[in-house]
């Protein structure tokens, strides 16, 4: 059974970035980045955050455009023209949607070509101070005499947070019902309000509602300790051996898009986020870059699907 690794992935991605061929001055009008999540969340932030280290560097406006709902957002932009203008901002929320074989107006793998990568950080499971749990063995003991009365939430089926939780649930034998949100800024604030028991969120947004005492963490996601929270144990050392789950993010564009594009834009993303200020803007917030070429993307992508597939199948999502 494979499973993310945060060492694994920070062991195994080349820093390579693809030679940049001249794209005809590329661009000479605005370029839209359609995020297919709501406002507030990793990918509308980060998303946000490259639109604007874009624009100061090709000199041209880069605007983002929410669409929550995946599928939507990536449907609108499947059927883009393909030619460098129109950007589609992803997660392992797309990839785990191919593997969960949901309906959809595209395909990932056919309908987008992949630019590059941009981070990945880990994901924190907190709970409602309401919630009489101090640690995660007492909250798998409390959930486990509770079937089905406890909840949880997530930004839409497929995400990151859905997966990482129904995966807890089977691992640690417990019935904790799934509440649907139409974006993570609204499950966040549910957790915050006490209305859900307990949920998944990225580091990078939940960390400071962790510090502020508006939540309590029980565990971080990776296979060992966050820098950002280094006094919550990783949830595989708290109890669940095994455990770990990620939150990574990317750029993709509609098939056809010429290919000196894609690299100017892969080497221009690189370069931009391997800068000093990036890395260290990222590492306090939880945030690791991931440098790859179009061809080291692509087969990550299509690696990574097939990740998922085996947690949704281990999990009971999809028929084994």
């Amino acid at each position: 059974m494979l499973f993310i690794s945060k060492t694994a992935i920070a062991a195994s991605l080349a820093l390579g970035a693809a030679t940049a061929v001249p794209a005809a001055d590329y661009p000479t009008r605005p370029v839209k980045i359609i995020t297919p999540f709501g406002v507030g969340g990793p990918a509308d932030v980060y998303s946000r955050q490259i639109a604007r280290l874009l624009s100061a560097r090709l000199r041209q406006t880069f605007a983002v455009e929410n669409r929550p709902g995946g599928a939507i957002g990536a449907g609108e932009a499947a059927k883009s023209t393909p030619d460098g203008y129109t950007l589609l901002a992803i997660s392992n929320a797309l990839t785990a949607n191919e593997a969960l074989g949901r309906n959809r107006s595209y395909a990932l793998m056919r309908d987008f070509v992949s630019v590059a990568a941009l981070n990945y950080s880990e994901l924190v499971m907190v709970v409602h101070p309401s919630v009489p749990a101090d640690d995660l063995q007492a909250f798998i003991a409390f959930a486990r005499r509770r079937p089905g009365q406890l909840s949880y939430g997530s930004s839409g089926i497929g995400t990151p947070y859905h997966m990482a939780a129904e995966l807890f649930k089977k691992m640690t034998g417990t019935n904790i019902i799934h509440v649907v949100f139409r974006a993570s800024g609204d499950l966040r604030e549910s957790i915050l309000d006490g209305h859900l028991d307990m949920t998944f969120d990225a580091i990078t947004t939940m960390a400071a509602n962790v510090k502020a005492g508006k939540v309590r963490a029980l565990g971080t996601s990776a296979a060992t300790r966050s820098e950002v929270l280094p006094d919550v144990p990783s949830i595989a050392e708290a109890g669940v051996p095994g455990f770990d789950a990620v939150l990574w993010l990317g750029i993709v564009a509609p098939t056809g898009t010429p290919q000196p594009i894609v690299n100017e834009l892969n080497a221009t993303i690189n370069e931009t986020i391997m800068q000093p200020e990036i890395v260290s803007e990222w590492a306090r917030q939880g945030a690791t870059p991931m440098t790859m070429t179009p061809a080291e993307f692509d087969a990550f992508l299509r690696k990574d699907i097939e990740k998922w597939a085996q947690v949704a199948k281990f999990s009971g999502m999809i028929d084994p």
